[in-house]
This record gives C-alpha cells, structure tokens and sequence, in this order.
C-alpha cells in the first residue's frame, strides 16, 4: 500500500504514542543522520529554519528535507567542511494507520471500525510550539546567501509552514 500524502498527519489529537518497548513492529525512522558538516570549525552565521505552525513532521519528510538541505548547500559550497548543518527534532511518536481496501467489492472483506486501533507505520515529530526551531546551518558570511536558498528548497519538503532567520555568531559579525 502507497504512502497517504502528509496532510493525512500533519494535525494531531491526543497523547504521543512513544513507548516503543510496548508497541511491536515499530519501523525504524528513516532519517539516520543528524549532523553533518564540520562542528569544530569557526562560523560567522547561523540560520535556523523556525515552523510557524504546531503540528506533525513524519520521518520521511525530515528525511527528505534534510537531504536536499545537504545536496543544495554543498553542491554551492563545493566543501563539506565549510558549514554544520543540524536537525533538531527527532521522530519519536508513532503514527498508527487502520488499513482499508480500496477496491470494488471490499466492504464485503472488512470489518470496518471492529478492532481500529491500527498498526505501526512510521514514526513523525511533534511540533508542540509555534517558534520551535527544525534544522539550524552554520556558514562563514559570504555562505549566507546560499544557506538561506537551501532551507528554502527544504521547508518545501514539509508539511508545515516555515521561516528562516539568519543571526550573527560572532559578536563582530554584521547583521543582515
């Protein structure tokens, strides 16, 4: 069965459903990777891609914004050392589906709302505040420019409206 489209998640009601160790067949999320860059190195700018709206990110998405974030800012850049790029939140609800057939004569196969609690298919974050900050990129000043078109190409990933804000590091930095 395909993917239903984020706005079936993007809202939600009720408690997270968090406790793994109770909930069998759990998939993994597929986002692995939660830095990438070089941490070490001195930068003059942050820009931190800020959601505007409370709500649920699936894992997917997270995953699909964080590399196209990566691939756009390198291949402007040409050097992966040259900035940090960071995904704040992690998916740890997990989101429930009852699966229904969609074919012609499938309301004689189903049970219906019997039983609809649903089964595990993949995890999302919650957004519990407006303001809360997903990714955060650290670049030299003269990568502002190109961070800022990268999260923009990411927040397109996304199912809930973003922002992107660019503050100095430094105390010496100009702000844009």
């Amino acid at each position: 069965m395909p993917l239903r489209p984020g706005r079936c998640y993007r809202h939600f009601s009720g408690p997270p459903y968090t406790r793994k160790e109770y909930i069998p067949g759990v998939p993994m999320p597929k986002i692995t990777k939660f830095t990438m860059g070089d941490p070490r190195k001195e930068y003059d700018y942050e820009v931190k891609l800020i959601l505007k709206q409370i709500g649920q990110i699936r894992h997917n998405a997270l995953e699909a914004a964080r590399v196209i974030a990566f691939k756009q800012i390198a291949k402007m850049i040409g050097n992966e050392t040259d900035f940090f790029l960071w995904v704040l939140k992690y998916p740890h609800h997990v989101i429930r589906e009852n699966k229904m057939m969609a074919f012609a004569g499938a309301d004689r196969l189903q049970d219906g709302m019997r039983l609809s609690f649903g089964k595990p298919i993949g995890t999302a974050a919650r957004i519990l505040k407006q303001g809360d900050t997903l990714m955060v990129l650290k670049v030299k000043k003269e990568h502002v420019e190109f961070a800022k078109k990268a999260f923009k190409v990411a927040s397109s990933k996304l199912p809930i409206d973003t922002e992107i804000i660019v503050s100095p590091l430094k105390v010496g930095a100009k702000s844009q």
